[in-house]
């Protein structure tokens, strides 16, 4: 079992950072990929970037990439999202993921346990 609790949301101007963290209690937490989501009014929750167990391997969705970035600190059980250049439309409630595997998938299908997410509001 892994609980997962999302931190560090909030509104911000078109251009600002910020850095959500998620952290996670049980044991397992280090064999697992670890996925962000995010979830906009009115659209389905979709995939903003995974990393792997180990951190070998982070990927992200094209809409992010080169402005976000994933990390995790397995000894602190920890992982982050830093989002930088954030626009409008990065606009929406951000959720973490804990997958039932150790490599990334996108597939919201494949994560086990989801935090409670944590609400980004980008105003232009």
């Amino acid at each position: 079992q892994v609980q997962l609790v999302e931190s560090g949301g909030g509104l911000v101007q078109a251009g600002d950072s910020l850095r959500l963290s998620c952290a996670a209690s049980g044991r397992t937490f280090s064999n697992r990929a670890m996925g962000w989501f995010r979830q906009a009014p009115g659209k389905e929750r979709e995939f903003v970037g995974g990393i792997s167990w180990n951190g070998g391997n982070i990927y992200y969705a094209n809409s992010v990439k080169g402005r976000f970035t994933i990390s995790r600190d397995n000894a602190k059980n920890t992982v982050y999202l830093q989002m930088n250049s954030l626009k409008p439309e990065d606009t929406a409630v951000y959720y973490c993921a804990a997958s039932r595997r150790g490599l990334v998938q996108a597939d919201r299908d494949e994560y086990l346990y989801w935090g409670q997410g944590t609400q980004v509001t980008v105003s232009s």
